[in-house]
């Protein structure tokens, strides 16, 4: 979007800094958990948010996030995301938390509700697929996903494998 001002000229400052206000859907992206697709295969996505507390937010800014290990559990009706790691703020001193510690999600009973009859279904799981930042709250990105099998990851290793060979052929005709 191209503004103009009172004397012509146009605005040379970016959309997102000319009303002040930031884009709807600015992302900052602060980690992503690539094993899990390996080791899943992603049905549904859903977005929430997590209760951080402290200096918990500084450290996810900082990138210093991994959701390698992490799951998402529906218990009593709240949904807690478990075993992240969000490193100690270095300069947090006694207010640090530890960093392994279970956090709450933020989501809409409906979506609670919906998730507890599909988690309870064999073999899916919720597992943590990105953390971002999004209008200055932390979001996390959560996968309805089912365990793949070892021929499963096998087989998608050697359909990746075939298109990045048809990729190259192509390449090289051209």
């Amino acid at each position: 979007m191209k503004l103009t001002r009172p004397d012509g000229r146009a605005d040379q400052r970016p959309a997102s800094q000319s009303d002040g206000k930031p884009d709807k859907d600015e992302r900052k992206i602060v980690a992503t958990n690539r094993k899990a697709y390996h080791d899943y295969l992603m049905l549904e996505t859903l977005e929430a948010g997590i209760v951080l507390a402290g200096t918990e937010i500084k450290s996810v800014r900082g990138g210093k996030v991994s959701l390698q290990d992490g799951f998402a559990r529906i218990d009593k009706g709240e949904g807690w995301l478990e075993n992240v790691y969000i490193a100690p703020y270095e300069h947090g001193g006694r207010d640090n938390l530890e960093s392994r510690r279970r956090r709450k999600l933020l989501l809409h009973r409906e979506e609670l509700g919906r998730l507890v009859g599909k988690v309870q279904e064999k073999g899916l799981t919720l597992v943590p697929v990105r953390l971002y930042i999004r209008n200055d709250r932390a979001k996390v990105e959560l996968a309805l996903a089912r365990g793949k099998r070892e021929y499963d990851k096998r087989e998608a290793l050697a359909e990746r494998d075939a298109d990045r060979e048809m990729a190259r052929a192509v390449k090289r005709d051209i």
